[in-house]
């Protein structure tokens, strides 16, 4: 399937499904269920995963086009949906012929949904120094006991993608590894329902992990390969997925503005405020804001399918000037547009609310920024 197809069939689903149930999804604070199940029957599950799983086989830009459009219309299904895909993704890099007809294949069929188990509360925006313990009980099995945070999909999803750090006596300290937990697996608990500001049907949701058992084929590349999978397959998916539906949050911001400004009319004069040259300004002003930062995550997904050398750099930026922007331009139209945005809790609200995820959602625009400098300037990531 080429990317104006998918474009078209996401196109469709956002009109009959995604857009529909926006207001219920965060009024409610539920799961998108009807929007994921909609993509999954659209064959658009696979959408990261390779064609030799029945995947789609598509990258980083193809990701960045659709979870630009699902934000837009409500942001909750685009994150959701992202975290889907990164974790198919993660799946996906160095899947054993099991994981491949476990997991992947499923996926690729529309009949299983994954995602990403990586915070932890006193890890904070480091969520890459786990300490969720992955211990050996035998050479066929592994049992896993911690505590995760701001599990996306949580509950929902048929399978979680679980950091750890190995505990055995002969592991070397901090050796962190990545593993698969399916969500019926006896042991696991799941805290509260999630009750965001923003983000509201995400299920954001605390996993508790209690002697979970889990056996070693279910253990992704090999142990100690966490911070592998972590640059080189959740950085560039996630920030991508993330930096996308962010986008799509102020390109609907950007929409209501202009159809503000067209229908409104001063009564004194009938004159319409499209005809005010200050906000005409302003407007355009905002436009140029969310388009160079369109242009930057388009860029950034480009350099990272082409595994193009400077792709850090661009995928770090993305993100972090995503947030700057979504913030900003929500807050400015809220201003544009006066009273009427402010009046009710209507789709302005919504945005508002989605929006100031960015800014805290792990890696944290400070954070971020650190890192682009530090790649810059030739120095490690993670380094002192």
């Amino acid at each position: 399937m080429d990317i104006n197809t998918i474009l078209s069939r996401v196109n469709e689903i956002c009109q009959e499904v995604v857009g529909p149930n926006a207001e219920k999804v965060d009024q409610e604070g539920i799961w998108p269920q009807h929007s994921l199940h909609a993509l999954q029957v659209a064959g658009l599950a696979g959408l990261v995963v390779p064609k030799e799983c029945g995947g789609l086989g598509h990258g980083l830009l193809t990701l960045v086009r659709v979870c630009e459009m699902l934000g837009k219309e409500c942001a909750s299904t685009g994150l959701c949906f992202g975290m889907h895909c990164v974790g198919s993704a993660v799946i996906s890099a160095k899947a054993t012929d099991y994981q491949k007809r476990h997991y992947l294949e499923p996926i690729s069929q529309g009949k299983h949904i994954t995602t990403l188990s990586l915070s932890e509360s006193g890890t904070g925006a480091h969520f890459y120094f786990p300490q969720t313990q992955l211990k050996k009980v035998s050479s066929q099995a592994y049992k896993i006991t911690g505590t995760k945070t701001f599990v996306t999909n949580g509950s929902h999803a048929d399978s979680y993608v679980v950091s750890t750090v190995v505990v055995d006596k002969n592991a070397k300290p901090g050796q962190f590894s990545c593993v698969m937990v399916s969500n019926d697996a006896k042991g696991i608990q799941w805290g509260g329902q999630w009750q965001g500001l923003g983000m509201r049907g995400n299920s954001s949701r605390t996993l508790e992990l209690k002697d979970v058992e889990i056996p070693k084929k279910d253990l992704l590349g090999k142990e100690g390969d966490q911070i592998w999978y972590i640059f080189n397959v959740v950085a560039p998916y996630f920030l991508m997925a993330m930096s996308a539906t962010y986008l799509g949050i102020a390109s609907s911001t950007l929409d209501e503005a202009r159809n503000h400004l067209e229908k409104r009319r001063y009564s004194t004069t009938g004159e319409k405020l499209s005809q005010n040259s200050l906000l005409q300004h302003r407007l355009g002003v905002l436009w140029a804001e969310v388009e160079r930062t369109r242009q930057l995550i388009y860029h950034a997904a480009h350099l990272g399918d082409t595994n193009d050398s400077s792709a850090v750099i661009a995928l770090l930026s993305a993100k972090a000037e995503v947030a700057d922007t979504v913030v900003h331009v929500v807050n400015e139209v809220m201003t544009l547009m006066g009273g009427i945005a402010y009046r009710d809790n209507g789709k302005l609200s919504r945005h508002l609310r989605d929006a100031r995820a960015a800014h805290v959602m792990a890696p944290t625009t400070d954070l971020l920024r650190t890192w682009t400098g530090r790649a810059l300037l030739g120095l490690p990531l993670l380094g002192e």
